[in-house]
């Protein structure tokens, strides 16, 4: 049996190797227990490869509309698989770089599935290490070099850090042919023709973004009244109207009761909140309703660890009910995002050693989707603000107005803020259009800082450029507009 380490975090996702690589710099000494690849779903199968496909969906919508820029482009064409190949490219070469970043800051990386075999007796936490039992997902890269291998681990801390999975409903499994999760969605072999997708949150709509302008004709099914349904209303409706302009076909309030996979595609039976019965067909179906907690034969539960509703249950620093044992990131609970288990890793980390750490604000956490027009927001929805009994002032501003906009060619858009009425408190703030996702920070900040609107409207913001349109929306909340 190995030395006893400070820490051993089993998963090495976003907020595993984050948290690894903080604990190192403060100290302890530090295990990441990894089965599958360095950098978790979001670097190789999310945040990351979907980005670069969308990327290329992009870049390929520019050439197709190139006179709309006083350019002349022979008609443009794209092998898909040398969108994918791009794609891998550029998690396989992060990958690596997370390797390299854990080896910089002497934190072992040990291969393998971890179970947790004793706790919560004084002692410290006894982990398991043994072969993957789950199927690889391919491509699979290398394992990392001077890594430890299968065998018993002791640590005085342990946070599980073992990320989601797509969650999957009965009776429409996939099958990773004409069933879809994200894992088929990210490398198609040949570029379908036809698709449905089923949800439209951040998943759902990324890749029935990126599908539809790679020409494919593309049908959102969702549940929910709206798309992306934790949005602002308005946000989602600007989207929307964005999204079927280009050709995207969208049901709300529409649930799916049975597919059928019939020759090379599929048939999608589903019934409006009307009443109504549809029929639907496509090549592909791809099921992205949401993910869950990745809590099994981790030995958890062998150990006393609480689990509600498929997470692990933690108190404001990642800490479970048994000692010695913590948990971060999509393991513990929404908002299921890469930058919130960065941030909660470094939290927990930094309360073991005793630091003054400040419990996440889960309200001052942006959300972000790619799609085209992309969405980002932070806080407090209009409706939520209304329901929680908030006197409000609501700020908006049109791309149309805005001069950088009008250059870019992209003049679609909508930049949004509610404030406290009484205080000045920005309460949230929400865009759609080119970009938001790069302006939405600064909203965020200015959320930590608990800035005023006062403040927001004494700030200078440079022009030409987007971020102008948050200062005008400022403005607009308290009928100070000047653009528009």
């Amino acid at each position: 049996m190995a030395d006893i380490y400070d820490i051993l975090i089993i998963g090495g996702g976003p907020g595993g190797y984050v948290a690894a690589i903080r604990a190192a710099q403060l100290g302890f000494k530090t295990a990441v227990v990894e089965r599958e690849h360095l950098g978790g779903i979001c670097l190789n199968w999310g945040c990351i490869p979907t980005k670069a496909l969308l990327r290329s969906a992009e870049v390929f919508h520019y050439a197709e509309h190139a006179t709309n820029y006083g350019l002349k482009i022979a008609k443009p064409d794209f092998d898909i698989a040398d969108v994918v190949k791009r794609s891998r490219g550029i998690s396989a070469q992060l990958n690596g770089g997370v390797g390299f970043l854990l080896k910089k800051n002497k934190v072992d990386v040990i291969w393998g599935e971890a179970k947790i075999t004793k706790a919560g007796k004084g002692g410290p936490v006894e982990v398991s290490v043994g072969k993957m039992q789950k199927p690889v997902v391919e491509p699979q890269n290398p394992v990392p070099k001077g890594t430890l291998g299968e065998g018993s681990y002791r640590a005085k801390h342990v946070i599980v850090a073992t990320g989601a999975r797509p969650r999957v409903l009965p009776g429409i499994e996939p099958d990773g042919e004409r069933i879809w999760t994200y894992f088929e969605a990210m490398k198609p072999k040949v570029m379908p023709k036809s698709l449905i997708v089923m949800g439209s949150g951040a998943i759902g709509i990324e890749f029935a973004s990126f599908y539809r302008t790679m020409g494919a004709e593309v049908t959102v099914v969702e549940l929910l009244p709206q798309i992306m349904p934790v949005e602002d209303a308005e946000i989602a409706a600007v989207a929307r109207k964005q999204l079927e302009k280009q050709g995207l076909k969208i049901l709300t309030d529409t649930k799916v009761t049975k597919v059928t996979k019939s020759g090379e595609g599929v048939t999608v039976e589903a019934e409006a909140k009307d009443g109504a019965k549809l029929t639907l067909t496509a090549e592909r179906l791809i099921s992205a309703i949401g993910v869950q907690g990745n809590c099994e034969g981790l030995g958890l539960e062998d150990v006393g660890v609480v689990i509600e509703r498929g997470l692990v249950k933690i108190d404001a620093y990642g800490k479970t009910n048994v000692e010695g044992i913590y948990a971060i990131g999509d393991v513990a609970g929404a908002p299921m995002l890469a930058h919130k288990a960065e941030h909660e890793g470094t939290i927990c980390v930094e309360k073991i050693k005793g630091l003054d750490a400040h419990p996440m604000k889960k309200e001052q956490i942006p959300g972000c989707t790619y799609c085209q027009p992309q969405v980002a927001s932070v806080g407090l929805t209009e409706a939520k603000a209304r329901e929680a009994g908030r006197e409000i002032k609501v700020g908006r501003f049109k791309f149309q107005a805005n001069g950088k906009a009008i250059a870019l060619g992209e003049p679609e858009g909508l930049v949004k803020t509610i404030f406290d009425a009484k205080s000045g408190e920005l309460l949230g703030a929400h865009m759609v259009g080119a970009e938001v996702t790069e302006l939405i920070q600064g909203f965020v900040i200015a959320m930590g800082l608990e800035t005023t609107e006062e403040e927001l409207m004494h700030t200078v913001f440079p022009h030409p450029t987007l971020s102008e349109m948050m200062h005008e929306s400022v403005l607009d909340a308290y009928g100070r507009v000047i653009h528009m």
